[in-house]
């Protein structure tokens, strides 16, 4: 079954990035981004009857879905777990897309949020086992990462000095987005090369900065999204692809499972890597969005160090990414740096972005990625004509 055009974004909303949020439970940065995202759709929540949220949320780890529903006052006829990883925000919406079409529901909430206090529990300073222990495990994202670069530069020839191009553009688009946690930071090459070493050959300054925050968008039927407040954004292809947990397993280093996620949403929106007039890419750290940039077709194989050299990823230029900083300068506020991603997207294929705003973009190619480039999901996404 495709879903070619089964369900429209409609409202779209993010709590932004911030190194601390004091004084909210996650609960109520849930809550603060849903209730906007269901006012930016002009809906009432009565009419949300289908809800997506992430693992983990509240007092317990078991029922999430029926804790959040009980906290905003819904009743949902539909209501999932999406556990993705970064990939999460992304495998809301066409899952949501497939409830709507199956009859399941007629308007879909996808949420998303964390809180992030000084003292965190998961804070470097207070749990060893997120920095000492998981890196040697199947998902310690810092060293997972630099052996992926590792390998990039050994096959290819890729270099340092191409990799730190994608923090700088990054945070170059970061200044026109007010919310970005680096919307005043500009950095250069030579700053991302003599920034402290994470993981060779990883720097800090190319490494995703964990914040608090929230990002929601509303997902409703065709019906419903002639009406809606703002010009609808139409889920035109959607394409999955889990092939590992751990790096151990990958079946290989330089190709993610993006490639086939992305040829599927392709596939389904009957339309190539150079219709594209957006790119929203997951950016957890450089080697990913450098190889994201390969998956998409953007570039041959083992070329996008030199390549990148030679595009504008700004609004205004040959090929806009990451528009409004990306996850390495807005910040990832946990599971919804992701979903931020998508509601850029949204921003921007209905013209509401401001002073980013990319001139008359129609398509939108938007990608999430899990812990270990394990769980992959690739949405394109429409313009309302």
């Amino acid at each position: 079954m495709s879903l070619r055009s089964a369900a429209a974004l409609v409202g779209a909303a993010e709590t932004p990035p911030r190194r601390t949020t004091l004084g909210l439970s996650t609960l109520e940065m849930i809550a603060l981004t849903a209730a906007n995202a269901v006012t930016d759709a002009g809906m009432e929540p009565g009419e949300i009857d289908g809800l997506l949220v992430g693992p983990q949320v509240g007092e317990t780890p078991q029922h999430v879905p029926a804790t959040v529903a009980e906290y905003l006052g819904l009743r949902p006829r539909y209501a999932d777990v999406v556990d993705l990883g970064g990939a999460t925000g992304a495998g809301m919406v066409w899952r949501a897309a497939a409830a709507i079409a199956a009859g399941m529901c007629r308007t879909a909430l996808c949420v998303l949020g964390n809180v992030r206090h000084e003292t965190a529990p998961r804070s470097p300073n207070r749990n060893p086992i997120r920095e000492f222990d998981v890196p040697y495990g199947a998902s310690g994202a810092n060293q997972v990462y630099a052996m992926v670069a590792t390998r990039h530069m050994a096959d290819f020839g890729t270099t340092p000095e191409q990799l730190a191009q994608v923090p700088v553009f990054e945070r170059r688009n970061a200044a026109l987005n007010p919310d970005a946690v680096f919307a005043n930071r500009p950095i250069t090459v030579e700053d991302v090369l003599t920034s402290p070493l994470v993981a060779s050959p990883l720097r800090l300054l190319e490494v995703v900065m964990p914040c608090g925050g929230g990002a929601a968008v509303v997902v409703t039927s065709p019906k419903r999204a002639r009406r809606a407040r703002h010009r609808p954004v139409w889920l035109r292809g959607a394409g999955e692809k889990v092939t590992h947990r751990a790096l151990s397993q990958a079946p290989m280093l330089t190709t993610s499972p993006l490639a086939a996620a992305i040829g599927d949403a392709y596939a389904m929106a009957s339309v190539a890597a150079s219709d594209l007039d957006l790119l929203s890419l997951y950016d957890c750290y450089s080697i990913m969005l450098a190889i994201t940039l390969e998956d998409a077709g953007l570039c041959k194989k083992g070329e996008v160090g030199p390549w990148l050299a030679d595009q504008d990823f700004s609004h205004t230029g040959n090929l806009p990414c990451n528009t409004h900083g990306g996850q390495l300068a807005c910040g990832q506020a946990d599971l919804a740096g992701g979903m931020g991603h998508v509601v850029e997207a949204v921003l921007q294929l209905r013209g509401t972005a401001g002073t980013r705003q990319v001139p008359h973009p129609r398509l939108a190619l938007v990608t999430g990625n899990g812990a270990t480039m394990s769980e992959e999901v690739a949405l394109v996404l429409e313009a309302a004509s």
